[in-house]
């Protein structure tokens, strides 16, 4: 967050952050209302209204009685006859005290899909003199933003959370919504607004009469602002971890395991096992964790030249897959080392992997349980999917291989597009370090490589948005938030 010191000086430099073209605006002048719970049956479904204008019409048309500000009023909810519809509790929240800084009212009704359609019928013709209409997905969420209630960062963290598919990213999403993520980019903000600050007076005076840049330790300060954000850079490839997960692919010749270690990792017989090599014929995906990071495992069609129409179909969709992956566990049959057949098969497949970056490729050798004396090459994970053995070991590996090397306590969720913008704030830092080792440095060059890192940072949290990328972010919510 800037701080209250600094909010001039943003002011001066570089005007009102957020970007909002006419059309936008105006459509976010209308009063919304949706059904505000999941669908489906439930105790209790919400059915939610925000709008800048005066709610009163609408209290009094569908409550019959004043509300008192955030005070639970149980009463009838009546239809256009005065009949009730249901009974429940009504909400009342004054802007800017709500959700989305407007004025917000909130129907609890029982939770029954006909209950909630007739509730959410009767606001929009409660309604209509005020112009109310249904809520785009997202569209709450996206009011709190532009009504500055959340930022871009803690807007994005509301749908994680919702979405969240482990315990570590649910508490992540928790520290994210509270601020955590947007803490540390305002402090990365400040420091570098301070820094443009510097350079931005420094041209202003001839270079003879005094260096501003040296007397002020402006290329330490960068130094430090580059390692503050290295810190804050792998904090926030933890965290997309969290959120995205890790897209781990099992490939490998037919019969080598790849469904028994599927179903060793899932703890489910998920994929048919059988002696008959090409028994999987399609993908097979299951979605673990270890640590809490999710891993989306797939099982696929075995790796060999087949006059199967199907299975060919299948081997087609398998290499389809580890373009896509992650992590690239490479099976092999422990107890088929040796044979000559088997292994020119293997060499055939990991000259065809050799397009797949090496760091992405894990050599797995199982079947260790049947295989006596065999040993695997040096450097390769040796385990057994049908007893166990060595699974501990893989599991490890997997975390270490797309790059997890931090505990969940304390962690932020991030998006990959947090990631990218912190990599590109980077890259500009570092090209604004070289600018300013050069004698004599050239200014002009420097404050341009501070200005883009400036913008790249403002990208997490909004204040430099464009309107595509926030129809993006608020159009993947659910509707009613």
């Amino acid at each position: 967050m800037i701080n209250d010191g600094l909010a001039p000086v943003v002011d001066l430099f570089f005007g009102e952050a957020r970007s909002i073209e006419c059309g936008m605006l105006s459509r976010h002048q209308d009063p919304i209302a949706a059904i505000a719970t999941a669908p489906g049956r439930g105790a209790v479904g919400i059915v939610r209204i925000s709008a800048r204008q005066d709610l009163t019409p609408i209290v009094e048309a569908i409550c019959a009685r004043p509300l008192r500000p955030r005070e639970a009023s149980y009463l009838p909810f009546l239809d256009a006859q005065g009949g009730a519809i249901d009974q429940g509790l009504a909400l009342l929240f004054p802007a800017p005290h709500s959700y989305t800084g407007e004025h917000v009212l909130e129907l609890q009704a029982h939770g029954g899909p006909v209950v909630l359609q007739l509730l959410l019928a009767r606001c929009i013709e409660a309604g209509a003199a005020l112009g109310i209409r249904l809520a785009e997905p997202g569209e709450f969420t996206q009011r709190a933003f532009l009504n500055g209630k959340l930022d871009l960062a803690q807007a994005e963290a509301v749908s994680d959370l919702i979405d969240a598919s482990t315990e570590a990213a649910a508490r992540s999403a928790s520290r994210a919504l509270a601020g955590a993520l947007s803490q540390e980019v305002g402090e990365l903000r400040d420091a570098l607004i301070k820094l443009r600050m510097l350079v931005e007076a420094t041209l202003d005076f001839p270079e003879e009469e005094i260096d501003f840049l040296q007397q002020a330790d402006a290329l330490g300060r960068l130094q430090r602002l580059t390692a503050q954000l290295d810190g804050v850079l792998d904090r926030t490839r933890q965290g997309a971890l969290l959120r995205e997960g890790i897209k781990v692919v099992l490939a490998g010749q037919p019969n080598v395991g790849k469904s028994s270690l599927l179903n060793a990792l899932a703890g489910a017989e998920l994929a048919i096992v059988t002696p008959i090599p090409g028994t999987t014929r399609d993908k097979v995906s299951q979605t673990i964790q270890i640590e809490g990071v999710p891993l989306h495992v797939s099982d696929t069609a075995g790796l060999r030249e087949t006059d199967d129409l199907v299975e060919r179909i299948g081997v087609a969709r398998s290499w389809d897959a580890i373009a896509e992956a992650d992590v690239l566990l490479f099976l092999h049959d422990l107890t088929r080392i040796g044979e000559a057949g088997y292994e020119a098969e293997d060499r055939a497949i990991g000259e065809r992997l050799a397009a797949v970056p090496r760091e992405r490729i894990l050599q797995v050798f199982n079947k260790a349980d049947v295989a006596g004396a065999a040993q695997a090459p040096e450097g390769a994970l040796t385990l057994s999917a049908k007893s166990g053995q060595g699974l501990d070991q893989l599991r490890r590996r997997l975390l270490e291989q797309a790059g997890w090397h931090a505990t969940p306590e304390g962690l932020f969720i991030a998006r990959e597009r947090h990631v990218q913008a912190l990599r590109r704030t980077r890259e500009h830092l570092g090209m604004a370090d070289a600018v300013a080792r050069q004698q004599p440095p050239a200014l002009d060059l420097l404050a341009e490589e501070l200005r883009l890192s400036h913008d790249a940072l403002g990208e997490i949290t909004g204040t430099f948005s464009a309107d595509d990328l926030l129809g993006e972010i608020f159009s993947k919510f659910c509707i009613g938030k």
